[in-house]
């Protein structure tokens, strides 16, 4: 089918990116929200226009809270606002059993939910491309008409992201390993920085950054968004905590002396390198490996221009880069990620345009 005009309910980071990604396509938006300094920011960032109740709309996408999913839906099924409802709430299986005791509809109604966020909130955080190229889950029930998926994977298309269909329960157990109780460890790891003596703060590397990124994320939010999911969280933060403990056990054996400790540790540390490994790569599939180029750059205007105009010259694709600023200085480290064989003819071509690349170990 073809979207003409699409429902935003909740004008947050997620919702209004939706409505951002749509505006590109030529997909007519209307935004709504509890929150109408929420949608005016929206509206002003070029998201589409106030919803007034009666105009009519081919898709309502509910952008709000796990918990308030089930009666949102309801509210708009019962004043008919639209052909085809889904919601992106990162919880699937509560606000589907609500829904269906509420009475929802649940044959124009399709959860889903995109793996795509960042770690601030609100209209203003929000991006046109924040899912290009991201999975995309849909839940479809016995219920759930042709009609109501086509509308989804419409909407999933014109975002730009990859529609993966999986149960309800299958979602909820996956999130909690991939997103959910990640983000309450890297909480954990962070909290710990909290009544850290400076001298720790001061000597943080790149490191501590990546382990706690997710961890400035809304308190508020997550809560929430952990409650609809507790008991899939609950058992992987568990299965975590065993393995800490033990960890820590050995090293305290180490501490008295105890080398034969030493494997217990190693075995963990093995573990969380084949787990990393599984992650997906850039394209999906097996997560490539490649060669990387560290270039040494400075804090100011045009330089980061001119590394990629030369990884143009030399015809280098640069898979991913990294920056990495060097606390009290005006100058940074980049780390450029090529395929192997084209590292050491970036590293060459840079060296001998006065870029300093140091050797990476």
């Amino acid at each position: 089918m073809k979207l003409g005009t699409v429902l935003v309910l909740g004008t947050g980071l997620v919702g209004t990116s939706i409505g951002l990604a749509l505006r590109q396509r030529g997909v007519t938006v209307l935004l709504a929200d509890r929150d109408l300094g929420a949608v005016r920011l929206a509206r002003e960032m070029g998201a589409g226009q106030e919803w007034h109740s009666g105009d009519p709309v081919d898709l309502a996408v509910v952008a709000v809270p796990p918990a308030h999913v089930a009666t949102e839906l309801r509210g708009l099924q019962q004043r008919d606002t639209a052909r085809f409802y889904t919601d992106v709430a990162s919880v699937k299986v509560r606000p589907l059993a609500r829904a269906a005791e509420l009475g929802c509809d649940l044959g124009s109604y399709l959860a889903s939910h995109p793996m795509a966020g960042r770690e601030k909130a609100g209209p203003g955080a929000a991006r046109a491309d924040l899912f290009l190229g991201r999975p995309w889950a849909l839940c479809p029930t016995e219920e759930t008409l042709p009609g109501t998926r086509a509308a989804v994977l419409e909407l999933i298309e014109l975002c730009g992201a990859n529609p993966v269909e999986v149960s309800a329960e299958e979602h909820d157990e996956a999130v909690a390993v991939v997103s959910h109780a990640p983000h309450v460890a890297a909480s954990a790891v962070a909290a710990r920085l909290a009544e850290a003596p400076e001298a720790a703060l001061g000597l943080a590397g790149q490191g501590v950054r990546d382990v706690t990124r997710v961890a400035g994320g809304d308190p508020g939010l997550w809560l929430g968004i952990l409650s609809g999911n507790a008991a899939p969280v609950a058992a992987v933060l568990e299965a975590v905590s065993r393995d800490l403990a033990e960890a820590a056990t050995a090293l305290r054996a180490l501490a008295g002396g105890d080398e034969s400790a030493g494997p217990e540790v190693t075995q963990l540390l093995k573990r969380g390198v084949a787990g990393h490994g599984r992650i997906p790569g850039k394209h999906g599939g097996p997560a490539a490996r490649y060669g990387v180029v560290q270039v040494v750059i400075g804090d100011r205007p045009g330089q980061l221009a001119r590394l990629f105009q030369v990884c143009e010259e030399v015809g280098v694709n640069v898979e991913d880069v990294r920056l990495e600023h060097a606390p009290g200085l005006p100058l940074g480290l980049a780390e450029l990620s090529v395929q192997p064989d084209a590292a050491p003819v970036l590293a060459r071509a840079l060296h001998e345009r006065g870029w300093q690349v140091p050797e990476t170990p």
